[in-house]
């Protein structure tokens, strides 16, 4: 799933391509993709898109009322595979589509997702997008909080580190890469509890924040288009069996069901390795 600095630098790239455009239609092509009924998508038809910016893993398309009115917002969520990018192919039906933005003169934009789960969506808000949902459901983002607050969200929250990483009501912004990324660089255990953490640990884990998201942030800022998941940099993330490029210790992996969580032994658990079930006595 795209995390924060991938749609922090796609947002970008769709700003730089159609702020300032006129909307002239949009179109809902999965009876799933609209999860709002009012205002109506139509509301916005007519208007300027004035810019696209994200909040986490959201990106948002403000458009302005050329008479004054409050803005318009489409809060679009990719979810894992979808896509938001311009409209080449001019297919009626485009395949895996789910939504459409075509603006006055020429240029579309076509949310896309593969697959049969269309978990996509897209919500039409009025006012302020960060005081109505989604967006007000959001911890705040990763990204923005110092060693503090860092440390009062983690002791109000006493929880393995990886699951506090990535549980978007507590803190939003990181994923399962991002979250195995910042355990390792900041030398934790995904499973330490939050609540064991002091405050030097918690500085480690705000600068691993920072450096994992600023990484991801400028190798995604120099494509053309969103990063596919195996371009994406990583040292632990996805690459079980391989060397650590810190120590040399191989790469290992705890495996659920829905997800695998990444670490090194001797960068992170002093040697110990983690018996791969939910059930077991996990390393403190």
């Amino acid at each position: 799933m795209p995390e924060l600095p991938e749609v922090r630098a796609h947002a970008e790239r769709l700003d730089a391509g159609y702020a300032g455009r006129t909307l002239a239609r949009f179109e809902p092509l999965s009876f799933s993709v609209l999860k709002t009924f009012d205002p109506a998508p139509d509301v916005a038809v007519g208007r300027v898109l004035r810019a696209v910016t994200n909040r986490a893993k959201y990106l948002i398309l403000t458009f302005d009322d050329p008479d004054g009115e409050p803005a318009v917002h489409f809060v679009v969520h990719l979810m894992q595979g979808g896509r938001l990018r311009p409209d080449t192919s001019r297919a009626r039906r485009p395949r895996g589509g789910m939504a459409r933005w075509t603006f006055e003169g020429d240029g579309r934009l076509l949310l896309t997702e593969p697959g049969t789960e269309h978990r996509a969506g897209v919500w039409v808000v009025g006012g302020d997008p960060l005081e109505q949902e989604p967006l007000a459901s959001l911890g705040p983002v990763a990204t923005e909080l110092d060693v503090n607050a860092m440390a009062a969200l983690m002791a109000g929250h006493s929880m393995r580190l990886h699951g506090f990483l990535r549980r978007q009501s507590i803190l939003s912004g990181l994923g399962r890469r991002l979250a195995d990324e910042v355990c390792h660089r900041a030398r934790l255990s995904p499973f330490v509890n939050t609540s064991a953490l002091d405050h030097g640990r918690v500085s480690a884990v705000v600068e691993a924040i920072s450096a994992v998201v600023a990484e991801g942030y400028a190798f995604d800022r120099g494509l053309d288009a969103m990063s596919r998941s195996a371009q994406r940099p990583s040292r632990v993330h996805g690459r079980t069996g391989d060397a650590c490029p810190e120590c040399g210790d191989l790469i290992r992996a705890v495996e659920y069901r829905r997800y695998t969580v990444h670490y090194c032994p001797t960068c992170q658990t002093g040697g110990k390795v983690l018996a791969d079930n939910t059930t077991s006595r996990f390393l403190r």
